[in-house]
């Protein structure tokens, strides 16, 4: 008992000789400093927002020729459809700062007290009941709430990322799609903002049409788009991008889908940036540039060859896939951006693509090396050619398998 009474009063006395005045006023200045920090911040963030919004007035909001009302929320827009009850479309800025951003996922879906007639709602996407030991059931009615300015565009902000979650900035959206290739997209946009350290004014929007199926069971019938778009702007570098995406799941590169943003506003009706000056409006709007936006590990990747320059009944990359494993003779032509020699003595070659995104493959046996008068993968490297023979695929990518130089025919002889 004695020992314990000493021991408390050891403990007692060594905490309170830590605690001394000069201790405690530095705690106190400390304290001070984070309440100053957390001000400042505060006062950033504001700023920040309000130069969101002075930005998004300066490039101009997406313009019809139907009268439209627009939300403006801290740091993002949209127009509200009624009938298809999600948003034509929604217009927001990705800012370096989200490689710093910390703020994570509220999942505080709600409905927008902006829209006047009301957004869509839970009971749209599913029903939930709670059992008795309190938690819930859920029931499902197949499609994700997918964000059309995503959240993850906003996490150097605690509020823009919250109302990034109000049901107006969400359209119906297959997992398969939500969650890989439009997921893909996004992410595209952060690493562009961050590798060229610039922001982004990006538009998102479903096509709606008037004979889109519906969520039946959902309590507002929210239309299900075939076809989502999304409209990327470097004020700063004057380069743009539009991408055009089929509502399913998706196996090819995003590049397959990417279009100039005139062709966005033409499928659209919108003059998407209308508050831009006529002279950089058609110098940006009216590329498709696809390789400035390329990730890094896809530099030196090639677009898929123009079908107009290709040998007669000739295909490119984009086109093999409808004819694997048909027991026919076809012409594949592409840029060689890789070549491998194993050290068994097979060759191997990347048309277009670089591992591992290959779109086409070809492939040389160490015993058919000595049917070609040259080294396959030094002289085809950097070449536009073309193989002829049957495709088939290995680790499910399109590939074919050549014998002699008789199968290869460079579009432009060195």
């Amino acid at each position: 008992m004695k020992l314990a009474t000493l021991f408390i009063f050891i403990a007692s006395f060594g905490f309170t000789q830590t605690s001394t005045p000069k201790i405690e006023s530095i705690n106190q200045r400390i304290d001070s400093l984070d309440e100053v920090k957390a001000e400042l911040l505060a006062e950033l963030e504001g700023l920040k927002l309000n130069w969101i919004q002075n930005e998004l007035d300066r490039v101009g909001a997406p313009k019809s020729n139907s009268s439209e009302s627009i939300i403006e929320h801290s740091a993002y827009r949209l127009s509200y459809n009624e009938a298809h009850e999600q948003a034509n479309w929604v217009m927001h800025i990705i800012l370096p700062e989200i490689a710093s951003g910390n703020f994570s996922r509220s999942n505080n879906f709600r409905e927008d007290p902006l829209v006047l007639t009301g957004s869509s709602v839970e009971k749209d996407y599913y029903l939930k009941t709670e059992k008795a030991d309190g938690d819930y059931d859920y029931d499902g009615f197949g499609y994700d709430r997918g964000h059309l300015a995503p959240s993850a565009d906003f996490r150097w902000s605690e509020k823009a990322l919250s109302e990034s979650f109000f049901y107006s900035n969400m359209s119906p959206q297959l997992g398969d799609f939500n969650q890989k290739k439009w997921a893909e997209l996004e992410n595209r946009m952060r690493e562009y903002v961050i590798d060229k350290n610039t922001y982004l004014v990006i538009v998102t929007a479903p096509i709606l049409t008037n004979d889109l199926p519906k969520i039946e069971r959902g309590v507002n019938k929210v239309s299900i788009p075939n076809y989502f778009v999304k409209v990327a702007l470097d004020v700063k570098n004057q380069q743009g991008v539009g991408f055009v995406l089929p509502h399913k799941e998706i196996s090819e590169p995003l590049e397959y889908y990417a279009v100039s943003i005139d062709s966005v506003e033409k499928l659209l009706g919108y003059d998407l940036f209308s508050g831009l000056e006529d002279g950089m409006e058609t110098t940006i709007e009216q590329k498709t540039d696809y390789v400035n936006w390329a990730p890094n590990d896809q530099k030196g990747d090639q677009l898929a060859l123009d079908l107009a320059i290709l040998p007669k009944k000739a295909v490119n990359t984009r086109r093999v896939n409808g004819l694997i494993n048909d027991n026919k003779k076809h012409t594949v032509c592409g840029t060689v951006v890789s070549t491998k020699k194993h050290k068994k003595g097979h060759v191997f070659i990347n048309l277009d693509k670089k591992f591992p995104n290959q779109v086409f493959t070809v492939t040389i046996f160490e015993s058919s090396v000595k049917n070609f008068d040259y080294e396959p993968e030094v002289y085809l490297l950097n070449q536009q050619v073309c193989f002829t023979g049957n495709i088939g695929e290995f680790n499910r990518v399109p590939n074919m398998i050549i014998e002699d130089g008789n199968q290869v025919e460079l579009l432009i002889e060195k």
